[in-house]
């Protein structure tokens, strides 16, 4: 089959103009959410959310644990009323001395009401630290999990370790916002009003000049509130970058030490650290002026108060126990304060947490039904259609599909050819719904890719990338990585059929032999046979191979390809092959160029009516005999 340059045009023209109409007035553009998330990153800093966002963002952690949260609120109410009965009995302590009666009483009760209120104290803090715990861990769980079904658009605009740091460094800051300072925040309003209630029944007075400060400096503390909120925001973004920087590090260790390049990486990293520092330091900064405005005011109060009120006692308006219960009331009323002023704080430092965790959230993710998948169409090879596809990765990006058109029927092999940005590995990314088609449709079993359930579709397909990623671990767990029910027997099958049965016997610890970080201690043979493996060990319907034998020697890449034509003879076998040994093996070839299929045929038949594929044998492929 052979598609005319002219043809394909005018199909795509009306396919791109018809599609892109349907999909602007269904839903909005894919990946607009990621894009805005993208140039916000770039710039360092998180999405403002409003106030009543933020509260909404807040009480949906909370929400699970608010029974628990109120009981350790309420014990630290009990502990404040305790607290709060101290000066009255101080004050008739004094009233008793200046009688000459018995204080041992008294005493007592103070006693107890000291032991009683430290102990009730400590629960509730216990309660309230569990709890923040549980909050953390609630919140990495939907986190991680959310991230890990994000689409592959979503992923590929935002730095993965950015990402990791709102896991881990993030939700950090939800500890203290999401319980102590909502119950600081209530405790400590009931316990401020409470006492100055009290303080007024004492000598209203000396109440109007304590207040009269404490508003005059708190005053000053509001307007720092929002630095705190800021500052704390941009030093969560530069922890951010510092694991996007290590991340690009450690993924290309070897590439690093062998360009010389440590110390470069380094200085990167140590700018990413520094510009962190930078902001924490200014976040402690403002921290610390409102943490300390709280003391100042309580001085100011007591120096007032002891000045006006030594007059009141002179003067014979007030009792002398009176200036003693109102001067450790207003010393009390630190701890309310400073509550309060601990809430605001907590509140603008997980505000700016809260921000960047619900951007994360609002990243587009992929709908996995629960339960067993189940494969595709049920049993058998499989058989794939491409209808005038068109695709490209944005709407800011060229076209990468104009027009694509083939049929594979199953089972069997076909091989995709064509020069380096044809779109081959694209067709595996849209078949594997990685990415939905701009244009046209991809159809397996005569049915839309877009209507199978997403598990069911990926549990009939085998994959093996162009990269052959090994995760860290043992070799078993990479290989059972997409099987994990599979049985020993067929492990040892597929072993032998990747040909790694000798690999694991030289191994010191067989199949619990850890392969390090992405398969560090394997050669790239080896993580491509063990790549080849844990796709066949799935036992798929549909098998996509892209370059799965680039770095094989010629022995294993003989063994493999024989391999793969046995699993051609059951399965539909799609693969992205440079290599005329492994393309001569295949039942048809589909030659792609510029985004657009040429030619479908067999070797023979492409030698002899395509002049790039001739070209492609006579070069690319190394061979001189046609």
């Amino acid at each position: 089959m052979e598609v005319s340059d002219t043809q394909s045009t005018r199909r795509d023209a009306r396919t791109t103009q018809r599609d892109g109409r349907a999909r602007e007035e269904r839903e909005p553009r894919p990946g607009a959410a990621e894009d805005r998330a993208h140039d916000r990153a770039k710039d360092g800093t998180a999405e403002n959310l409003s106030a009543r966002e933020t509260w909404r963002a807040l009480y949906r952690h909370f929400r699970p644990h608010r029974a628990t949260v109120a009981l350790g609120g309420f014990l630290a109410l009990i502990g404040t009323v305790s607290g709060l009965a101290q000066p009255l009995a101080a004050k008739s302590l004094v009233d008793r001395l200046g009688e000459d009666g018995s204080i041992t009483g008294i005493l007592l009760l103070l006693t107890g009401l000291v032991l009683a209120g430290t102990a009730i104290e400590a629960v509730a803090s216990y309660i309230l630290e569990r709890t923040a715990e549980s909050v953390v861990l609630a919140a990495r769980r939907t986190l991680i999990g959310r991230l890990l079904r994000l689409r592959l658009p979503a992923v590929e605009r935002t730095q993965p370790g950015d990402l990791m740091s709102r896991v881990t460094s993030d939700t950090t800051l939800l500890r203290a916002v999401t319980t102590q300072s909502i119950v600081s925040a209530a405790t400590g309003g009931l316990a401020f009003l409470t006492t100055v209630v009290l303080m007024g029944l004492l000598d209203p007075v000396l109440l109007g000049v304590t207040l009269g400060v404490i508003v005059l400096i708190g005053g000053a503390v509001a307007l720092v509130m929002p630095r705190i909120s800021r500052a704390t925001r941009q030093s969560q973004a530069a922890v951010g970058e510092i694991s996007t920087v290590l991340e690009r590090a450690f993924g290309a260790f070897r590439t690093v030490k062998a360009s010389g390049a440590e110390e470069r990486e380094t200085a990167v990293v140590a700018a990413a650290a520094q510009e962190a520092w930078r902001h924490g330091v200014r976040s402690a900064k403002w921290q610390s002026v409102a943490g300390a405005s709280v003391g100042l005011a309580i001085q100011v109060s007591f120096l007032a108060v002891l000045g006006i009120g030594g007059a009141r006692v002179a003067s014979g308006a007030i009792a002398v126990s009176t200036l003693v219960a109102f001067l450790l009331y207003l010393f009390y009323l630190i701890d309310p304060v400073s509550k309060l002023v601990t809430a605001v704080t907590q509140y603008q430092v997980g505000s700016a947490a809260i921000a960047r965790i619900a951007e994360a959230e609002r990243l587009e993710t992929e709908t996995l039904e629960p339960g067993e998948p189940e494969a595709v169409g049920g049993r058998g090879p499989a058989t794939v259609t491409f209808e005038d596809v068109t695709f490209r990765y944005r709407d800011d990006l060229p076209y990468v599909h104009h027009g694509v058109t083939f049929e594979v029927p199953g089972p069997g092999m076909t091989a995709f050819v064509g020069p380096s940005g044809a779109g081959k590995t694209t067709v595996f990314g849209l078949i594997e719904r990685f990415y939905e088609a701009t244009g046209g449709r991809v159809l397996i079993d005569g049915r839309d890719v877009r209507d199978w359930p997403l598990t069911g579709l990926r549990a009939a397909i085998g994959y093996v990338e162009q990269d052959a990623p090994v995760l860290a671990g043992t070799l078993r767990e990479n290989l059972v990585f997409a099987a994990p029910g599979a049985s020993d027997e067929e492990i040892r099958e597929v072993l032998v059929r990747a040909r790694l049965d000798g690999l694991v016997e030289r191994l010191p610890d067989g199949l619990e032999t850890l392969v390090g970080h992405r398969g560090s201690k394997l050669s790239g043979g080896e993580r491509q046979r063990v790549a080849i493996a844990r796709a066949l060990l799935r036992k798929p319907r549909l098998l996509l191979l892209d370059e799965a034998t680039s770095q094989l020697d010629a022995v294993n890449e003989l063994a493999l390809r024989d391999a793969v034509a046995e699993a051609a003879r059951e399965v539909t076998v799609l693969v992205v092959a440079h290599r005329l040994s492994t393309v001569t093996l295949a039942d048809r070839i589909v030659v792609m160029d510029a985004g657009r299929v040429r030619a479908v045929g067999t070797h023979e038949e492409l030698v002899a009516k395509d002049p790039l594929y001739g070209e492609l044998a006579a070069t690319q492929f190394l061979t001189a005999a046609r």
